[in-house]
């Protein structure tokens, strides 16, 4: 989709395309509302001023769409492959061990125990073994602390989904 066509959407629709970007009702609703967008960097400034100003339900909705980095069986799966899917973001990563992929699975849980949410990472272009350390680095941290740190993540991610979701159009973006 470009950022023409994005900016024409009726605004279900325009608040639908947020949606596959970042899972936080009120977040999408306010970015379909200030359209249109002069340009990705205007759209994606807005994205991240709006952040900013969401509250805790919204980051705690926003990490409900993300699947828990704990099942053995999926991150066996995507880091098999690794290489053939990713290979530039990925560069230099080997197959997870299962040593490191049970550890993720355990640390996982404790986390969202502690926390009471999952464990939230911006994982494009990181190994499992390089997550399993940010978890360990993070896992001690206090509830607020972890708060901020996986909206932080969560934004990454949301920026890095829009510009996977628009295609550039022949405007200066």
């Amino acid at each position: 989709m470009t950022l023409e066509q994005l900016n024409s959407l009726p605004a279900q629709d325009a608040y639908q395309w947020f949606e596959t970007t970042c899972s936080a009702s009120n977040w999408c609703k306010k970015m379909a509302e200030q359209r249109p967008y002069s340009s990705i960097n205007a759209l994606k400034d807005t994205a991240k001023t709006l952040w900013a100003t969401m509250e805790k339900a919204d980051y705690l909705e926003a990490f409900e769409g993300h699947p828990m980095i704990g099942d053995v069986n999926s991150l066996r799966a995507k880091y098999a492959n690794t290489q053939a899917t990713a290979a530039s973001e990925q560069q230099g990563t080997q197959q997870a061990s299962e040593a490191t992929l049970q550890q993720l699975h355990e640390l996982n849980h404790a986390y969202k125990h502690k926390h009471g949410f999952i464990f939230i990472i911006c994982a494009t272009g990181l190994s499992a073994e390089t997550m399993l350390n940010a978890l360990k680095a993070r896992l001690p941290n206090d509830t607020q602390t972890e708060l901020d740190n996986a909206a932080a993540q969560q934004i990454n991610i949301t920026l890095l989904r829009i510009d996977k979701g628009l295609t550039p159009s022949n405007q200066a973006g």
